[in-house]
C-alpha cells in the first residue's frame, strides 16, 4: 500500500504519518494504531499472514492497536490450506501469522496485555 495523498496537518496534527518516513525503527515507539494489508487469514485460529510492506518490521508488534484489511477471498478454513498458499519463494524480507490480541500471565495468574504485541487486533473484511 502507498500514501497517495498525505492529510492535512492542520485537521488531525501529528496523528497521521507514514512509517517508513521513520530513520529508526525506534521513532515508530508510542504509534496508537497501525493499520496494515493481510495476504491470507486462517478461520481456525483466526491469525492472518502479514508480509513486510514497510521499511522497518516493529510497527507490526509496537502499535498498541492493530487494524488489519484482509480480502474475504483470501480466507481459508485452516493452517494446512494456509501454508499451501504461501508462495516460499518470494523475496519479502519478513513474514508471519499474527493473531492478538497479545497476553501473557505469569505464575501469580497476573494477566497482561500488549506485552508482546497489539494490545488490541482489529480484522476488517473487504
Amino acid at each position: 500500500w502507498s500514501i497517495e495523498e498525505k492529510p492535512d496537518s492542520s485537521i488531525l496534527p501529528g496523528s497521521v504519518f507514514n512509517p517508513d518516513d521513520a530513520a529508526t525503527a525506534a521513532e515508530l515507539n508510542g504509534t496508537d494504531v497501525a493499520v496494515i494489508p493481510s495476504q491470507l487469514g486462517v478461520c481456525e485460529n483466526a491469525c492472518c499472514w502479514i508480509e513486510q510492506q514497510v521499511r522497518y518490521r516493529a510497527i507490526y508488534f509496537i502499535a498498541e492497536t492493530l487494524v488489519i484489511v484482509l480480502r474475504k477471498a483470501d480466507v481459508v478454513n485452516n493452517m494446512h490450506e494456509a501454508y499451501s498458499r504461501i508462495d516460499n519463494k518470494s523475496n519479502v524480507p519478513f513474514a508471519c501469522f499474527i493473531s492478538g490480541p497479545s497476553k501473557t500471565a505469569d505464575i501469580e495468574q497476573a494477566l497482561v496485555f500488549g506485552a508482546h504485541g497489539a494490545k488490541e487486533v482489529t480484522v476488517i473484511l473487504i
